[in-house]
């Protein structure tokens, strides 16, 4: 058998020779020559990095780690552009503003940090009982929430002023692990050491959700763009997709996503089109799922160490995936779709491609259904859907002026 037979057809782990002659390089794409998904990896941090974010158009990179800093890279090139001193001890999340003018940083020392990203000065810094374990900004960039242990708060920061305008005590029964704002700014969704995810009003400043359903720590969660589903990630293995629009979580229970991952899952994201969703865990895996069959698409290998977060890129044909091996791995998904082990899933699952006829992209329908009928992917059939004037448009452009 030839050498080539012997590739893996992802070649997704580092080749030997080619670690150890790119170890001390940062940006570089190691993938083997052959790779169906190519990665870059990016080092320069001394500990665990623990947070990470597109920002500026996914040009740039943000990152948060054990070794008391934050940093902001550049995705070409793979260089550190800038690195922020001002905590104590780790940094368990740092976010960054839709403009990339400002982020916020939450520490173990009890601290958030709100930074100027040019100067590299700390604005305001707020202090809490407790350590923060999750620290996130609101997209309108106007608000910081934090989530403590000791006194299990969820406690949010007027960002202009650096004041408290709202804080909950005991929040949750046990420390909060992850916090996100819902597209609209209106929720902030908690997940808890208690097994619990909560949504907060930010208007009637009240617990207006509650869900249930993992039997272990709720680690993480994301809602899609369109905020109709929310997933929740556990350390109990599994992923939930919680029908947050409709509601039908009610009476019919969330969709479990299972069998990605061998460890606990630390982390999750939607892609911002909706087609996707990543998943981190802490067998050191990042795991891309086809939200159109709610099935794992690829399995990205290469992680040394647990996979403490992950994040797509704008135009979702990036992933960005952070660990305790103290590097960043930036992986090119765009060609997922046309891998021929992806391919093949989709067809042991009864399911078989066609091309869209606008998009020219792959997409899955099931045997039975006629190709010459479906022949859009959803989004573009959603595209065509939004230019398609409604009934009640069509009556009055017909009326007489």
């Amino acid at each position: 058998m030839s050498d080539e037979e012997d590739i893996d057809p992802l070649a997704l782990e580092v080749a030997e020779e080619i670690s150890e002659n790119l170890s001390s390089k940062s940006g570089t794409w190691e993938n083997e020559n052959l790779a169906q998904v190519k990665y870059k990896v990016l080092r320069g941090h001394r500990e665990a990095i623990n947070s990470c974010q597109f920002c500026s158009n996914d040009s740039l990179i943000l990152t948060g780690s054990s070794d008391q800093t934050t940093a902001v890279w550049d995705v070409e090139t793979g260089e550190k552009l800038q690195k922020y001193e001002g905590h104590r001890d780790v940094i368990s999340q740092c976010h960054m503003n839709s403009d990339a003018t400002n982020f916020a940083s939450g520490s173990w020392d009890k601290t958030v940090n709100y930074w100027d990203t040019e100067t590299g000065k700390i604005l305001w810094t707020g202090s809490l009982e407790g350590i923060v374990t999750c620290c996130q900004l609101s997209h309108s960039g106007k608000f910081a929430a934090v989530g403590s242990d000791l006194e299990n708060a969820l406690t949010i920061w007027d960002t202009s002023e650096g004041k408290i305008i709202h804080k909950m005590q005991n929040h949750h029964k046990s420390t909060p692990t992850s916090l996100t704002f819902s597209p609209n700014d209106d929720r902030i969704c908690t997940t808890s050491m208690d097994g619990c995810t909560k949504m907060w009003d930010l208007h009637s400043h009240k617990v207006t959700v509650q869900f249930s359903g993992h039997i272990n720590v709720v680690s993480s969660c994301c809602f899609d763009k369109e905020e109709r589903n929310l997933c929740t990630g556990s350390w109990d293995k599994h992923m939930k997709v919680w029908d947050v629009s409709c509601g039908t979580f009610r009476t019919q229970g969330p969709l479990t996503l299972s069998k990605g991952h061998e460890g606990c899952i630390s982390s999750c994201v939607f892609s911002d089109d909706g087609s996707m969703l990543a998943s981190g865990s802490y067998d050191t895996t990042v795991v891309v799922w086809d939200m159109e069959t709610f099935a794992p698409k690829l399995t990205l290998k290469g992680h040394e160490d647990w996979v403490t977060d992950v994040e797509f890129s704008k135009d979702s044909k990036t992933v960005l995936s952070c660990s305790k091996d103290k590097t960043l791995r930036v992986w090119n998904v765009s060609d997922s779709d046309s891998i021929p082990v992806v391919l093949e899933s989709k067809r042991s699952m009864g399911l078989r491609i066609v091309k869209c006829k606008e998009c020219r992209k792959p997409f899955s329908i099931s045997q039975l259904e006629d190709a010459t009928v479906q022949h859009m992917c959803v989004f573009c059939r959603l595209q065509a859907s939004r230019n398609v004037p409604s009934f009640r448009e069509e009556a009055l452009m017909e009326m007489p002026g």
